[in-house]
């Protein structure tokens, strides 16, 4: 069990939410060698999404409630990385959970002296409206282009230079809290695919792997930095016509079940 009290002061923290990610889907590229720059951090685990949409699921993270192992039959058991000395399970924080002060993990890590930072992707995070501006608020430092949005075919590229950017005008003795909320994924993706019209399964397998070929740059400019700690993940999963479903917002397995996976950079 990963203790994270001596995580949090010596790592920089890393947060990449593949934005609507399928589990079955992570799992095929991780098989088939589609991602190899994710597959170099160990293999995705099977968990459950904390909400089937992006609003409730990010609400949830932030508060320290992650994707929980299907395997967990017993919510004591979950594993805690970040634990609310405010609420839940009796109050009493696990010896290795990191116990936060503040309604976020986020804004836990900033009275730890963390420097926070949030790269926006979806309209959740875009700051145009009342309830484009929740999220980002978490953070010290926030950030949205149109450029960075789910229609935007070069929508990872864009935001992994971005934070690339920003993240080497930060000076390395600097403790950094950063969160990227990638967006191209989420539909529409059938652009990813030559003459597709429509979004599928197959276009959702090609954006993940576009989004693979540019995590490379992301992961080596915090390893220059300095030691990192990840959390990558899905907040939900998302269907293209399987049982008269399309997309998410309502409880399904493939909504439901997402990948996930923390390491070391």
């Amino acid at each position: 069990m990963l203790n994270m009290n001596e995580i949090v002061g010596q790592y920089d923290i890393l947060f990449v939410c593949i934005d609507s990610l399928r589990y079955d889907v992570a799992v095929q590229e991780e098989e088939r060698g589609g991602t190899p720059v994710l597959n170099q951090y160990g293999r995705w685990r099977k968990c459950q999404a904390p909400g089937n949409f992006t609003y409730p699921s990010h609400q949830a993270m932030f508060a320290g409630f992650l994707p929980v192992d299907t395997a967990v039959r017993d919510m004591k058991q979950r594993e805690k990385l970040f634990f609310s000395e405010d609420i839940g399970m009796g109050r009493k924080a696990p010896p290795e959970s990191f116990c936060f002060q503040g309604s976020t993990f986020v804004e836990g890590l900033e009275r730890e002296g963390y420097g926070t930072y949030c790269i926006g992707g979806l309209s959740f995070f875009d700051k145009r409206t009342d309830i484009g501006r929740v999220m980002p608020s978490f953070f010290q430092n926030s950030y949205w282009h149109p450029s960075f949005g789910c229609r935007v075919k070069e929508s990872a590229a864009n935001q992994i230079r971005f934070a690339v950017d920003k993240l080497r005008d930060i000076p390395k003795e600097r403790r950094v809290m950063m969160y990227i909320n990638i967006s191209a994924i989420h539909y529409p993706n059938y652009f990813y695919i030559e003459g597709a019209k429509r979004d599928s399964v197959e276009a959702h397998a090609a954006a993940l792997r576009y989004v693979d070929g540019e995590l490379g740059r992301l992961f080596g400019a915090f390893q220059e930095k300095g030691d990192t700690f990840c959390i990558c993940c899905s907040d939900h999963g998302t269907c293209y016509g399987e049982d008269g479903y399309l997309y998410h917002g309502f409880n399904h397995p493939l909504v439901n079940t997402v990948p996930y996976k923390h390491f070391i950079l």
